[in-house]
């Protein structure tokens, strides 16, 4: 009997091991799905486009420009605009020119009008007249005339002193200082006296005249 129940387990065993393997061997396979294009053709994706919005409550906006175009500007180391260099020059020279003026006492233009520096008296027989540029050295020329008679044509200015010696006629002795140019450093400027026999200074005085302009003193002999 115990035998016969051991051979029955032993078949059901036998059995429940042949199904197992039975099903492992009868697996359903799955077929792969093919796709109607290859992966190589798909579209690549690009960025979206943004939406133009033009219109900010209402109202509208302009478009930005993305191409720039600023206006070329010429470099400088004086912040100046000139022609050439030259006109640099010349208008530093010019500016350099007007400040002297300034410490000077001067304008840009001397006088545009005759200047009178009146009449004066002596019973001095003679007197002697000297002159000189009393600023900037600067190549200005006179003409001096006496009684409208020419006594030096042309007379360059120095800072040094030159002059004349006058005999006096009874009466009036009218002498002008006419101004030829104006130098390099405007306007024709200069300084004179006049002394008697004794050596006294009887007039005396500074003239800034524009080209063509004269000053005028007179001396009467008594």
């Amino acid at each position: 009997m115990k035998y016969y129940f051991f051979f029955l387990i032993s078949c059901f065993f036998a059995f429940t091991a042949n199904t197992q393997i039975d099903n492992k061997n009868k697996s359903t396979s799955i077929p792969a799905v093919k796709s109607k294009k290859d992966s190589l053709d798909a579209k690549v994706l690009l960025p979206s486009k943004p939406i133009e919005n033009n219109t900010i409550n209402g109202m509208s906006v302009p478009k930005a420009n993305t191409t720039l175009n600023f206006p070329k500007k010429e470099f400088s180391m004086f912040g100046e605009k000139f022609g050439n260099p030259g006109e640099l020059y010349d208008d530093r020279l010019n500016k350099k020119t007007r400040d002297l003026k300034i410490e000077m006492g001067l304008g840009a233009k001397g006088s545009t009008t005759d200047q009178y520096f009146g009449d004066f008296k002596t019973k001095s027989k003679f007197v002697r007249v000297i002159y000189r540029d009393f600023g900037l050295q600067d190549g200005d020329y006179i003409r001096v005339l006496v009684n409208d008679e020419i006594l030096e044509f042309r007379v360059l200015l120095t800072n040094s002193s030159k002059g004349f010696k006058l005999d006096l006629k009874e009466g009036f002795n009218k002498i002008d200082f006419l101004a030829l140019n104006e130098g390099y450093s405007m306007p024709n400027t200069a300084e004179f006296h006049v002394i008697d026999d004794q050596g006294n200074v009887i007039a005396g005085n500074q003239w800034n005249l524009s080209t063509g302009v004269k000053a005028t003193i007179i001396v009467v002999k008594e």
